[in-house]
């Protein structure tokens, strides 16, 4: 990893405020040291689990990480136009008293807007930063400048990162896929945004900053089946630039995350990247309508906490209420998704208001056991009674082979039983969401048909028998 010494970084400094077309990375070539252990973390980060904290910030984006060792990691800090207003906010709201990782996702003004403003607390008011993190594209605007005099000003560390670097995070690891070396697309920002896998256990997240289609594309041909994560953050606030299919397919994400505000100017999320997430039945929290959106990993799975209880069909993700930035509300467990193999190895995961995924029980006959159940949402918004079809199950095809569903029976604690249509295959990689009550059945959705909820919100467990009635799987959630 490179690092930036104060002669540098104020070279740097006096070039981009005399706008002199500083357009190199932010230079380097020492040894960094490790930096200093964490003195401050949320109170309530228990041992062995790692917290990623996606904060509402409207049309932005700012992702806190605290690790088991109570570590902290900040990844952008919102918009130039709040100056780190709600980041600094939920900080000290959550007791976080040091920022031992800084790290610039891209030199965007809506992502470094509170960067000069966090270190400037963090040096003077409370326990300082580590080392921050840049990509190395410089811009020429006066919230890049602040951010540099703010990092000169402190004689804070600055790392030029790139592809190959690990940020040391305790037994996390915080791996540097981009951007690569030479630049991407002649050193467009969003191209080059600093990507990272973060691995705890059999969990892991994606954060690709703004990438889009150049950096997606680079990253499936470097990476191939090493993309695949638990949790993928979609890329440029959900524009149609980014979260391509293909990307998404790669990456198999269990559960999206997308920042971005309600009313984005922009239109974010973009209908093509939500129509994307909902054929895949893909779980999509939104901030604008979820809030602050805070997923638990305990190394085997991961709790799915929000402030407020919104649609995640992804094409009814709009549907629900906005909460506006900066709302304190606490946060509320709203699903479990169960273990996800660092090697894309795949697990069960849930989409319900309460813990899914908590046991599996799969025959050793394939293809049978590559098939998985990829979430489960119990709790329909609103009345279960009057919204069937946002009650739902939703089974994967994990395997290299397509699986005949034909005959095969999905059953509950209480004995209700559904029986899949004769002819019906899932390929290999789909998924397909059985829904409680009625419509037209799709490759992708299938309809129960039921007149009353099927899947208990306090409890149930989903049981999948082929057709000779041997019982392939049965998932519990509490």
């Amino acid at each position: 990893m490179r690092v930036a010494g104060g002669k540098r970084r104020a070279l740097l400094t006096v070039c981009l405020v005399l706008l002199a077309g500083c357009a190199g990375g932010v230079p380097g070539d020492q040894t960094p040291s490790q930096p200093v252990p964490s003195q401050g973390s949320p109170a309530d980060a228990a041992a062995g689990t790692l917290e990623v904290h996606y904060i509402n910030v409207g049309q932005s984006v700012s992702t806190l990480i605290v690790g088991p060792e109570g570590e902290t990691m900040l990844v952008d800090t919102g918009h130039y136009n709040d100056d780190g207003e709600y980041v600094l906010q939920y900080l000290r709201r959550h007791g976080v008293t040091r920022i031992d990782h800084l790290v610039t996702s891209h030199n965007d003004a809506d992502h470094i807007g509170g960067n000069a403003a966090v270190i400037e607390y963090y040096e003077t008011e409370a326990e300082g930063i580590g080392a921050v993190y840049d990509p190395g594209i410089a811009s020429s605007s006066q919230t890049y400048a602040e951010y540099l005099d703010a990092v000169e000003e402190h004689d804070v560390t600055l790392y030029e990162t790139r592809e190959g670097d690990a940020i040391p995070f305790g037994d996390v690891d915080v791996d540097v896929l981009g951007p690569p070396d030479p630049y991407l697309e002649n050193e467009a920002r969003n191209e080059n945004s600093i990507v990272l896998a973060v691995a705890h256990g059999e969990t892991s997240f994606l954060l690709t900053g703004d990438a889009e289609d150049d950096q997606e594309a680079y990253l499936i041909d470097t990476y191939g089946t090493e993309l695949r994560s638990t949790v993928l953050k979609a890329g440029h606030h959900g524009s149609a630039s980014s979260s391509s299919e293909s990307f998404i397919d790669a990456v198999r994400p269990r559960a999206v995350v997308v920042s971005s505000a309600y009313d984005s100017q922009y239109g974010h999320p973009h209908e093509e990247v939500l129509e994307r997430l909902s054929e895949r039945s893909l779980p999509t929290y939104w901030t604008a309508t979820h809030g602050d959106i805070v997923l638990v990993s305990d190394g085997s799975g991961v709790s799915v906490r929000t402030q407020r209880d919104a649609p995640t069909d992804a094409l009814a993700i709009r549907d629900a209420d906005p909460i506006a930035p900066g709302t304190t509300e606490e946060v509320v467990e709203r699903a479990r998704i169960g273990g996800d193999p660092v090697d894309g190895g795949s697990g069960s995961d849930g989409d319900a208001t309460d813990d899914t995924g908590e046991e599996t029980e799969t025959t050793d006959n394939e293809p049978d056991a590559a098939l998985e159940v990829a979430a489960i949402n119990a709790d329909a918004a609103g009345d279960d009674r009057e919204n069937l079809n946002d009650e739902y199950v939703v089974f994967e095809n994990t395997g290299d082979e397509a699986i005949d569903l034909s005959g095969w029976t999905v059953e509950d604690e209480a004995g209700h039983s559904y029986a899949f249509p004769d002819g019906f295959t899932l390929e290999a990689g789909a998924r397909v969401t059985l829904r409680t009550g009625s419509g037209t059945d799709t490759d992708t959705d299938l309809y129960w048909g039921a007149g009353s909820p099927v899947w208990n919100n306090d409890g149930d467990t989903v049981i999948l028998s082929d057709d000779d009635g041997e019982r392939v799987l049965a998932v519990s959630y509490e």
